[in-house]
């Protein structure tokens, strides 16, 4: 029985139980015994074997929602609010290329900053409905709002970051207020395209070949995470020993 659709080991002992060995038998059963005995489970079943589905074929497929997320545990304390909001935005870069790669646009985002364990803080959770955007600076600006509205300072060990809602970049909604130009409010055919650019140049070669100076800042991670595979630093294999013989 267990080469039937949704019929295990367990569930065949059950069925088995009731003197049902073989499909043909569980097709001829008392459905009412079975849901007696077994539940619904074992009346979907019942209705399988006699090849009735009772699935409402007008029912429409509510897809979940998809979110992208970035988080990582930093090395040490962080105090220091100006490296703290670099951090933030290096996190978005890579959350931002994410949403360029999948073709997505995030109309909802969330902030999670969790303090060290030597502060009496709780942790900071906070999200916010943005216009539907996959534009770095506007997501840094987005992310960073939100930091200063709950940051009051301390220690900062953990952050995260993460997109929801996500919609396809084909649909773009604009304002009747909306600019477009050098003092535009949302990013021109001109932007998108060097992000674009910049994203096929680290595609092709690699991720630290086009990087801002903050980059080499001390309290920069980017160069750091860029070494790491899955998160974690990868480790470097043991070099030959020369042989002097």
């Amino acid at each position: 029985m267990t080469d039937f659709w949704g019929i295990g080991k367990g569930l065949e002992k059950r069925f088995n139980k009731l003197g049902i060995h073989t499909i043909k038998e569980l097709a001829t059963a008392n459905p009412n015994l079975i849901k007696q005995k077994m539940g619904l489970i074992g009346l979907q079943e019942f209705f399988h074997a006699n090849g009735i589905d009772e699935t409402n074929v007008r029912d429409k497929h509510t897809k979940k929602s998809s979110s992208y997320s970035n988080s990582q545990i930093l090395p040490r304390d962080y105090t220091i609010q100006s490296e703290i909001e670099l951090i933030i935005k290096e996190m978005t870069e890579t959350l931002s290329i994410r949403l360029r790669k999948g073709h997505k646009l995030a109309t909802t985002i969330h902030l999670m900053v969790r303090f060290s364990y030597q502060e009496n803080q709780s942790t900071i959770n906070i999200s916010s409905k943005i216009k539907p955007s996959q534009n770095t600076f506007d997501l840094q600006d987005e992310f960073l709002s939100l930091f200063k509205k709950k940051y009051k300072g301390g220690a900062v060990r953990q952050i995260g970051v993460s997109a929801g809602n996500l919609t396809s970049e084909n649909f773009k909604q604009l304002s009747l207020f909306d600019t477009v130009g050098e003092d535009a409010k949302v990013p021109s055919e001109k932007e998108e395209a060097l992000q674009k650019a910049i994203d096929e140049i680290r595609e092709t070669f690699d991720f630290s070949s086009i990087q801002k100076a903050s980059a080499l800042t001390k309290g920069s991670r980017t160069l750091a995470r860029n070494k790491m595979i899955g998160g974690h630093s990868a480790s470097q294999p043991p070099k030959e020993k020369k042989n002097d013989s």
